[in-house]
């Protein structure tokens, strides 16, 4: 897919004829790098990419995928119980319903547009979830701020024009600390790394 605002790899036939082979898919190149300072632009592209794909059908493998992602994703919504943990504590003790609605949506953008010059931004590597549109550019922003040193103030800035900004932030933040601990990487670093965030969050929601 090609648009003004948006550019996407073609899949590609392995010599078998197949789009799957021994667990294996091949995707066309397409020329760029990502920028992760560029958060602006990602969440452009995002809503540009999501909007194009609105009409896709729910599919049967969100129900069924079992990773620390999908597994961390459902937690965040409510649909699994919560790790004991302190800081998940306070966000979750903060969820309030959500009335977006859901959509195909990718769920890691931050690392995986791509800026060429004179080309549209290029989407890759596509996490799917089905969730509202505003929750692929809370994950942005909180990577961004979480992990590349963008100023906690851009939490606040992005999502001025996405409804329920607050409750996209808390859950796309759960959703990131979770997968975290079902990885097992959880630790003292990584508490210290999400406990501002954390506060800035929910000082988000009191304001809302």
């Amino acid at each position: 897919m090609h648009t003004e605002q948006f550019r996407t790899p073609r899949p590609i036939r392995a010599a078998s004829g197949r789009w799957v082979e021994d667990g294996w898919e091949a995707w066309q190149w397409l020329p760029g790098a990502a920028d992760e300072s560029r958060l602006l632009d990602v969440v452009r592209a995002g809503t540009a990419f999501h909007h194009a794909i609105s009409a896709l059908a729910r599919p049967a493998f969100i129900d069924t995928a079992d990773d620390p992602w999908s597994r961390a994703d459902r937690i965040a919504w409510e649909e699994a119980p919560l790790p004991s943990d302190a800081m998940l504590g306070r966000l979750a003790a903060a969820f309030r319903p959500v009335d977006s609605p859901s959509q195909l949506i990718h769920g890691d953008l931050l690392g995986n547009v791509l800026f060429a010059e004179g080309e549209p931004p290029a989407i890759i590597d596509w996490a799917p979830y089905w969730r509202p549109t505003g929750l692929g550019s809370a994950i942005a922003a909180v990577d961004a701020v979480c992990w590349h040193g963008a100023p906690i103030e851009l939490l606040s800035a992005i999502g001025r024009n996405i409804e329920e900004w607050d409750q996209l932030l808390l859950r796309a933040l759960t959703f990131r600390m979770v997968t975290l601990h079902l990885c097992n990487a959880w630790d003292a670093s990584l508490v210290d790394r999400h406990a501002p965030v954390v506060d800035a969050v929910l000082l988000l929601v009191q304001q809302s």
